[in-house]
């Protein structure tokens, strides 16, 4: 069935949410602050080892500048967060004081946590294609994780992610289904891979509190990388 595996990612992602808002309040802020802290850490890790799958550093380096400056042309990150914003409006109008909420923090963290490489972009077109949703299942089931954990920390925010990762996944899956098999090989979802790494790891440094990086305006890169190997690796 196509489009079984963005269904289960997004049934994963609230049901973590629903999990970590059971849980969050029992879990002391001291354990919460060294988790977040770790999976920033590992974030960090898969981001470096993601950006070693390229066979030519150009390509990514090439792709995240060319995706930077369409991104801030098209200031995808402020309209990321504007996104949170109307959301966070309609979940927490009952609040006593919206003020203090993490939501929108949490909303765009885990959209680019769970919309950023490879993984979402093959898993998702693979569906459209073959209807094989393997990969999507997989990655539904992390998603699912973090998204308990993410909750815990960032509170409701994180559940609304699931819009963003239908949105992504569904277009991509619609994608796959008219266009067929031929459209990405395997170099060009290796250097794809590639450019996704640094996203990642600076999703690492936000979780650590290092550095916050408009990384939704970097997003187009992950286009731009299978269009460069197209036209310069064949």
């Amino acid at each position: 069935m196509r489009g079984l595996g963005t269904i289960v990612n997004v049934a994963t992602v609230v049901a973590g949410c629903l999990v970590g808002l059971a849980l969050g309040h029992r879990v002391p802020e001291r354990l919460r602050e060294t988790v977040i802290a770790g999976i920033g850490l590992m974030t960090i890790g898969v981001g470096v080892a993601s950006f070693l799958a390229t066979e030519n550093a150009v390509f990514p380096v090439v792709s995240i500048v060319v995706g930077a400056i369409i991104g801030e042309a098209l200031r995808i990150d402020d309209r990321l967060e504007r996104v949170g914003e109307r959301l966070k409006l309609v979940a927490e109008r009952n609040r006593p004081d919206p003020t203090q909420s993490r939501f929108v923090e949490g909303y765009v963290t885990a959209t680019l946590t769970f919309c950023v490489g490879a993984l979402t972009i093959v898993g998702s077109l693979q569906d459209g294609i073959s209807g094989d949703s393997q990969l999507l299942i997989v990655k539904a089931a992390l998603d699912g994780i973090v998204a308990v954990v993410y909750t815990a920390v960032f509170g409701i925010g994180v559940g609304f992610s699931a819009l963003s990762i239908l949105v992504l996944q569904g277009l991509v899956t619609v994608l796959g289904a008219i266009v067929g098999d031929n459209l990405l090989d395997d170099r060009m979802v290796a250097e794809m891979e590639a450019t996704g790494g640094p996203m990642i790891v600076g999703i690492g440094l936000l979780l650590l509190d290092i550095k916050r990086i408009r990384l939704a305006s970097l997003l187009p890169g992950l286009a731009i990388a299978p269009l460069l190997v197209a036209v310069f690796a064949r």
